[in-house]
């Protein structure tokens, strides 16, 4: 069920623990409800976290799609069909484990974009019955950092036990939610400085 909940995040592999920040999971909330809408039943879900990225960064790796591949263990591919404007379609492919079953998820799904504010993430065509996703940033003026708001309905087009379904998606989704604050908080990767690009080097004494 994992890819099911990790899709379109544009985020790429992290570091080695002692160069990633933990984030402050104490300030992780997660809940799944399974609910009928319109006479079908789904999976509500609803996560936030803040991270101390500033609001472009975190807009920029979240928007990264093609990279997921580096970071969602069951992704095998993610990429990008079309853009036009705001709106992007993407194809992915991926597996999807459930209890001690495999199988494969071919999806394509749509995301609209509002630049520095929120993703929407609609399904096109694939191996899900339903699936709506929206991604919520905002700034946090006292620190400077990100509320990252996640929300979602789904129903898979297999089977899932009612009896643990709601308890394993939420375990998934509180997984996919950490890693995508650890990721935004990762330390970006060490620039070379101005000096050293603008003063060449001094050539050695004769």
């Amino acid at each position: 069920m994992r890819f099911l909940l990790l899709l379109l995040l544009g985020v790429t592999a992290p570091l080695a623990m002692a160069q990633t920040p933990k984030p402050d999971t104490s300030r992780l909330e997660v809940s799944v409800n399974r609910a009928e809408v319109d006479g079908q039943h789904m999976y509500e879900l609803d996560a936030s976290g803040v991270v101390a990225a500033p609001l472009p960064r975190v807009w920029r790796i979240l928007t990264n799609y093609e990279r997921m591949t580096e970071f969602v263990p069951d992704l095998e591919s993610c990429k990008v069909l079309s853009r036009n404007g705001n709106e992007v379609m993407i194809e992915q492919f991926g597996v999807a484990r459930l209890l001690f079953m495999t199988r494969p998820i071919h999806l394509i799904v749509r995301a609209t974009e509002q630049p520095m504010s929120a993703i929407d993430i609609a399904l096109v065509s694939g191996d899900m019955k339903h699936y709506e996703a929206r991604w919520e940033l905002i700034p946090v003026p006292e620190t400077g950092g990100t509320k990252v708001v996640y929300k979602g309905r789904m129903m898979p087009n297999f089977y899932v036990p009612s009896l643990f379904g709601s308890k394993m998606i939420r375990s998934d989704v509180e997984h996919m939610m950490r890693a995508v604050l650890t990721r935004l908080d990762r330390r970006e990767d060490r620039q070379p400085s101005v000096n050293s690009i603008l003063i060449p080097p001094a050539a050695p004494a004769r």
